[in-house]
């Protein structure tokens, strides 16, 4: 006699495989819609045929190749010294306003490097205030002198450290507060100086830390579009815009992108493999502080000047030339047309922030109850959105999802002589999708930051009390993750604010945002106009930023 083990099962038992398999179709449908993109864009640019490969060797791709490989080059550079500098010396030494630059270095992060470019230029191009005050000093003509081109190479670069270099600062803060100090203070003792035992002892311990933070700005750089678009600076990014938009060459756009990718995917390994090493900085480990070293004057003086200009040019001045410009521009944020942009920003970031966040609950709490190969797979997957631009998930929704759409309609024509046009194509819910995969990667980290901090007994409590995974998800991780997942809905609902080339490309007809309307007006050179709807997007990113500096703020 055989027992029944469906007719035993109790009612509880089934409610939790129920349950369980609920969650892992959810979180691997989630990493499908997240490899999606990029498989795409491989099918996309094999089938375009050797013809567009040859085509785009012969004109452009040696140009975008040198052209994103040497901003790259240049953030890297200058976030490595800015933000390397700036941590060491708020951390280990002690001057007038340490306290206050310690927090304020991170500011820059709330801008947008497009929003940057255009306040500058309104500054430091050819008409602006800067170069016309110089000619009427020195009653110089336009040809009399020379003076740095802001729409250049080195502008774009610029314009990214300024907003990038709180990255590697982060970083590499925490790892020098998380170092003991006892062999910075043998360095010492052995004769060693200051600047010596910090590059042979202090620098090399927190090497994985920094290498971390100056990989997450050039994966921001290649993904950039706004500004070097703006500036005339032809990179991958631009180039794919250019090819899907303005050539409508499909197929060059397609391999365009998957050059981007290949490189964004390395990067992305090299980010995981540093992060993997970094061992170093445990804070259980740290046996003894090295005890800040007081700088005063000439030493004082230097340290307020180089943690000030950053603070300086990549938010201060920033907010002044912006303020100054949307006052002269005649525009006001309560008119309609103004309140339909910011309806259609908050609307989108809203619903892009609520679903990423639901996406990443279902795919870290997959990987707690289930951990293996498959939601060790589904998770890796999922964080790699991260590092593909956001003009690559744009072309690698559109093409899949305008192939449906054709093939419906047409199947529609043939058997019901009824046109459906294009139903996802163009629509906003896969341009939320788009959104969904870019920044699941940040959900995605803010919630696991935060699991850690449920330990393992609580499920088995929970469990024994008869509660089922989900329930035990809704009653024990929920109240427990709020302030960690309320800092991922903050940070997913700027980073879709201040998102551009995904939104140009996927957005529905007659359908702008903030961010969309900055650069269509920025394009017409309209930049005072250009600076209303910047502000509006520098404050919502100021949301998130707070929120780190009260963290910086309880670290020491």
């Amino acid at each position: 006699m055989t027992l029944n083990t469906a007719s035993s099962e109790t009612p509880h038992l089934r409610r939790a495989r129920d349950g369980l398999r609920a969650l892992s179709a959810v979180a691997l449908t989630v990493a499908t819609i997240c490899a999606l993109p990029m498989l795409a864009v491989l099918i996309a640019a094999l089938s375009g045929g050797t013809e567009t490969v040859q085509h785009l060797i012969d004109t452009v791709l040696g140009r975008y190749t040198v052209t994103t490989l040497l901003l790259v080059l240049l953030v890297s550079l200058g976030t490595f010294a800015i933000g390397v500098g700036a941590a060491w010396l708020v951390t280990m030494t002690r001057f007038p306003g340490a306290k206050l630059l310690e927090i304020a270095l991170v500011l820059p992060l709330a801008f947008p490097a497009y929003v940057l470019a255009y306040a500058y230029t309104h500054v430091l191009d050819h008409p602006g205030i800067v170069q016309t005050m110089l000619r009427d000093v020195t009653g110089w003509g336009p040809r009399d002198y020379w003076f740095p081109e802001i729409r250049s190479l080195g502008g774009a670069a610029a314009m990214l450290v300024l907003v990038l270099y709180p990255y590697v600062y982060l970083l590499a803060r925490a790892a020098f507060l998380q170092q003991s100090g006892t062999t910075f203070l043998a360095a010492r003792a052995l004769g060693s100086s200051a600047w010596a035992a910090f590059f042979k002892v202090s620098l090399p311990l927190a090497r994985p830390a920094i290498a971390g933070g100056v990989l997450l700005a050039v994966m921001e750089t290649i993904a950039d579009f706004g500004t070097v678009a703006y500036f005339g600076v032809q990179t991958f990014a631009t180039g794919i815009y250019t090819s899907w938009f303005s050539m409508f060459d499909r197929a060059a756009a397609a391999q365009l992108a998957l050059c981007l990718l290949s490189f964004a995917l390395l990067l992305a390994m090299l980010e995981r493999a540093q992060r993997g090493k970094a061992k170093y900085h445990d804070p259980a480990r740290r046996t003894q502080s090295a005890p800040p070293a007081e700088l005063k004057g000439w030493q004082a003086a230097a340290a307020i000047v180089l943690c000030g200009v950053p603070v300086l040019f990549g938010a201060v001045l920033p907010v002044v030339i912006l303020v100054t410009m949307g006052l002269d521009s005649e525009q006001s944020l309560f008119s309609p047309r103004y309140l339909g942009f910011m309806r259609n920003s908050v609307t989108l970031a809203g619903v892009a922030a609520v679903l990423t966040v639901l996406a990443a609950i279902s795919v870290g709490f997959y990987r707690r109850l289930r951990p293996g190969r498959v939601s060790q797979g589904a998770a890796y997957v999922a964080r790699l959105g991260y590092a593909v631009p956001g003009g690559v998930i744009a072309v690698g929704l559109l093409v899949p999802f305008a192939a449906f759409d054709n093939a419906l309609d047409a199947w529609m024509r043939e058997t019901f002589d009824v046109s459906t046009g294009l139903l996802i194509t163009g629509s906003i819910w896969l341009l939320v999708l788009a959104y969904l995969v870019r920044f699941l990667a940040a959900a995605l980290g803010a919630y696991e930051g935060g699991q850690s901090m449920v330990h393992a007994n609580m499920d088995a409590a929970a469990r024994s009390l008869g509660q089922t995974p989900l329930g035990t998800l809704r009653r024990v991780h929920l109240p427990i993750l709020a302030p960690s997942l309320l800092t991922a809905l903050l940070i997913v609902f700027v980073d879709v604010m201040k998102e551009l080339p995904a939104t140009l490309i996927m957005r529905p007809f007659n359908y702008d945002t903030l961010a969309v309307q900055a650069y269509r007006l920025a394009s017409d050179e309209r930049l005072n106009g250009a600076a209303v709807p910047s502000l509006v997007i520098v404050a919502m990113g100021l949301l998130p930023v707070i929120l780190i500096c009260r963290q910086v703020g309880r670290q020491r």
